[in-house]
């Protein structure tokens, strides 16, 4: 087993009308939630042990999906394959498969077509801990149960006056600390 840094970024999330409004910064549960589903891509940096870079950090970008944009589940899916030295110790859990193919691919329909001898497979994220980074004050931490249990999007009515209808102001930037292994 191995601990993986997963950097989920979404720089500047576009919101455009019609669409859900970036949740107040103050609401990190639903922050975090946020920027999941809005990110297509994740970063995931290891202690490589593979030479000539053994023993040194290591990061690669992966496409993830939680689910429909908007309609997220909170759990990142990837779809890997072996041939990637970053990968070598995810957890596959083919309970979940047909949750992670219509997740991935709804999102990234360039993946039905990818070489099949690479001998691709899904996986999820396991998620520990969950740091946000989203605003000034430094990071905020968020449990999972916290996480899972905030709903990312909301519509605003009234008077409320965290009606955002902007992009936000930063960088939105998610940091979850995963365990990973693979069969």
């Amino acid at each position: 087993m191995i601990l993986a840094l997963i950097a989920l970024c979404c720089a500047s999330a576009s919101v455009g009308s019609g669409a859900s409004s970036v949740p107040p910064h103050e609401d990190v549960a639903r922050m975090a939630r946020f920027v999941v589903n809005k990110c297509d891509w994740a970063s995931m940096a290891t202690i490589s042990s593979h030479e000539p870079v053994k023993g040194q950090p290591f990061s690669n970008s992966f496409s993830i999906s939680d689910g429909p944009a908007g309609n997220g589940t909170g759990t990142p899916y990837l779809y890997l394959t072996h041939l990637e030295i970053s990968v070598q110790d995810l957890q596959v859990d083919d309970g979940e498969v047909s949750v992670a193919k219509d997740s991935l691919f709804s999102r990234h329909p360039e993946m039905m077509d990818w070489p099949t001898d690479h001998s691709w497979f899904f996986a999820k994220m396991n998620i520990s801990q969950v740091w946000v980074l989203d605003y000034f004050g430094g990071v905020k931490t968020v449990t999972p149960e916290q996480y899972y249990k905030a709903t990312p999007y909301r519509k605003y009515h009234g008077n409320d006056t965290h009606n955002v209808d902007e992009p936000h102001g930063s960088t939105d930037k998610i940091l979850s600390r995963i365990s990973a292994e693979h069969h």
